[in-house]
């Protein structure tokens, strides 16, 4: 009985929710704004009780752009959003507020209950959703590991067989046959071979298009994309009272989140069983395939399985849907701007005529146009086109933003990157040059650019630790891949980007692959 009563007032509220977005949003806008209860210039329409709440559900499907258009008309690149149900949030794209809020200040801008609630139920206590003790202690560990130069080699190791023995022959047998490939789902698959291989030392096997992907890439999608929908829903009591009651999205997500636990503790169980008899038989714990991933080594150092599964599961998500992300869309605009694309060329060739033999790590170091590519793909399309903190205390932004305890604090890269304030006029050119020190400067040296104005591996103590391994990643495969193949999309219109946890493009990347004329 108490079920159906909650079944019906959830379905009795969409329908509350439409009602006042189409009905009712005439009349209280006539009224309100004679009435003088519009937010200050800059930001969405507020209204007593109701917040911006018209406005953001009639927005939900553009939630970038319109924060983007509401930043772009700020005097101070910042806006505060106000939502029944929800925290007062503060937007921001100003470089100033960013560095306050991931440094100056760094311990009163948590990420906060709110948000570790959204992916907790995913990540649990992972590195990437935890705050204070637990997560200085998962840092300093981790930040040991990625330093060492032997996880270094056997990314490099790693690489080298992704690419040379997968990902290349399929781009071969797609230009010998003439097929269509989604180049954004092979970049994913490519991804999650990659980083099993180096985090649990398991290999997927996903970048075989002829069987089916694995049951546990498909629950990572699921998980990850549902996860995002709660951070994106206009009202958080929707969501929290669909998982109590275990039923939609909520029954989906719960049923992925068990699935991609459960393989991953095998895995972990596994890996740990093959340690111990390694251990038995040369007197040491020397590990599997000399304990070269990162579950080895965190095993090897008696850490307990939840927390290494936790860690472990944060670190796939993050290196996986992040390089494939920043690739897909970097390939897409590299199909319309073949000039950048022969800058790049130019750089490869000119690398490995010069006797170098491969892509080796000083090599890939050096590839600075390859480099500025990526880069200028990221600001207009940040793997992460937002993330959020929450106020311990009281606090004003450099700016002049009033923060109030408890509220959710946003940066906004996606914004950040189309603001003519911060990069010109022509801010929405695909532009690779502005990265150089002097225009113009193929093979010259890379500008520093303060990450508080590009935040796209986050800024100051919780900046990514796998910032470098991302760039040697994609440097390696878009090297690969230019020297030998031009990509051509098939589809000339305008992708649309979505963001969930990651920032992907809808429908796919759709290209025809041919061999490269080289000069």
């Amino acid at each position: 009985m108490v079920i159906c009563f909650l079944l019906g007032f959830a379905i009795g509220f969409f329908v509350f929710c439409n009602f006042i977005s189409s009905f009712m949003q005439g009349f209280l806008h006539s009224f309100l704004v004679n009435n003088s209860f519009l937010a200050s210039s800059g930001g969405p329409p507020s209204y007593p009780v109701l917040g911006c709440l018209i406005s953001f559900y009639k927005n939900r499907r553009r939630l970038l752009d319109w924060y983007t258009d509401l930043l772009s008309e700020s005097p101070r690149q910042t806006i505060v959003v106000r939502r029944l149900g929800a925290r007062r949030t503060v937007v921001t794209a100003n470089p100033a507020n960013v560095e306050h809020i991931l440094r100056t200040n760094f311990n009163n801008f948590p990420k906060g209950k709110p948000f570790t609630e959204i992916l907790g139920d995913l990540l649990g206590c992972g590195i990437f959703n935890v705050d204070g003790e637990l997560w200085s202690t998962q840092r300093k560990l981790a930040s040991h590991e990625f330093s060492t130069k032997s996880l270094r080699e056997f990314v490099m190791k790693t690489l080298q067989e992704e690419v040379d023995d997968r990902l290349v022959p399929l781009l071969e047998s797609a230009m010998e046959t003439d097929e269509v490939l989604d180049l954004q789902d092979v970049f994913r698959r490519f991804a999650f071979d990659s980083v099993c291989k180096v985090s649990l030392g398991y290999d997927p096997c996903c970048l075989d298009l002829s069987k089916p992907a694995p049951p546990l890439v498909k629950a990572f999608d699921t998980a990850s994309e549902i996860s995002a929908m709660r951070g994106m829903a206009p009202m958080f009591v929707v969501w929290k009272l669909k998982r109590a009651l275990n039923v939609g999205s909520e029954k989906k997500l719960k049923e992925a989140i068990e699935l991609v636990h459960g393989c991953v503790v095998e895995i972990i169980r596994n890996k740990k069983k093959a340690l111990e008899e390694t251990k038995a038989k040369s007197g040491a714990f020397a590990g599997v395939v000399g304990g070269e991933d990162l579950l080895s080594r965190l095993l090897s150092a008696g850490h307990e399985e939840e927390v290494v599964r936790d860690m472990v599961i944060s670190f796939i998500m993050a290196g996986r849907d992040t390089t494939s992300s920043a690739m897909t869309w970097m390939f897409w605009l590299l199909s319309k701007h073949q000039n950048a694309e022969q800058m790049m060329v130019r750089e490869v060739e000119s690398m490995l005529n010069n006797g170098r033999n491969g892509f080796d790590f000083e090599t890939l170091k050096e590839m600075n146009c390859v480099k500025a590519c990526i880069c200028e793909s990221m600001r207009l399309y940040p793997p992460v086109a937002w993330d959020s903190k929450h106020a311990l205390n009281d606090d004003v932004l450099p700016d002049g933003t009033f923060v109030g305890k408890g509220d959710r604090v946003t940066y906004f890269p996606y914004g950040m990157g189309r603001m003519e304030a911060l990069w010109g006029k022509d801010w929405f050119e695909f532009k690779p040059d502005r990265w150089f020190r002097e225009p113009g400067g193929e093979n010259g040296l890379l500008k520093p650019i303060s990450p508080f104005m590009f935040p796209v591996f986050q800024a100051g103590p919780r900046v990514c630790l796998g910032k470098e391994m991302a760039f040697i990643q994609m440097k390696y495969v878009v090297a690969s891949i230019v020297k030998q193949f031009e990509i051509r999309a098939v589809n000339g219109d305008q992708p649309v980007f979505v963001p969930l946890l990651t920032g992907h493009m809808a429908g796919g990347l759709n290209v025809t692959v041919k061999r490269r004329e080289l000069k």
